[in-house]
């Protein structure tokens, strides 16, 4: 199997606190996906995101509906966790979420090491069509952030 690596950064207006107990909520992974792919969390294991937490979630890419379970196997408050596909359609993944104040707010780093099913035909796939959609995933995913953190910090000023 190939493994593949999704890399992203970011810095949002905020600290530390709101930040990280943003992405802590289980839950706003629905804000964070676009609509196009019908996400909803099924059921958690915990209110708030932590070692251990399993989160359940349905989606539907294209035609085909998908479960997908994850467990968060890292977790440091303020600083990072990971979550690890237990069941879902990649071979596996393993999503690192890191944060770190700067000064210009927090520094949200993603870093995504992936693997799909279906040797060649899986490769193809990723190729013609995964990679491209899982970019534009976290396109969308940073896009929103920057409106929640930027907006969060006009509406304390204003």
């Amino acid at each position: 199997m190939t493994a593949h690596v999704l890399e992203r950064s970011q810095v949002v207006p905020g600290n530390m606190d709101a930040v990280f107990g943003f992405f802590e909520d289980p839950w706003n992974l629905e804000t964070l996906t676009p609509s196009w792919l019908h996400f909803n969390v099924h059921a958690t294991s915990d209110r708030r995101v932590r070692l251990g937490t399993e989160i359940d979630y349905k989606l539907r890419w294209h035609i085909f509906p998908m479960t997908w379970r994850s467990r968060i196997s890292e977790y440091v408050p303020g600083a990072c966790f990971a979550d690890e596909m237990l069941q879902g359609p990649y071979s596996s993944w393993y999503h690192r979420h890191l944060f770190q104040e700067v000064s210009a707010g927090v520094e949200i780093v993603d870093i995504v090491k992936y693997e799909l099913p279906f040797g060649p035909l899986g490769r193809l796939a990723h190729a013609a069509l995964i990679r491209d959609q899982l970019e534009g995933i976290f396109d969308y995913r940073a896009v929103v952030v920057d409106r929640l953190f930027t907006d969060a910090r006009l509406e304390i000023k204003g």
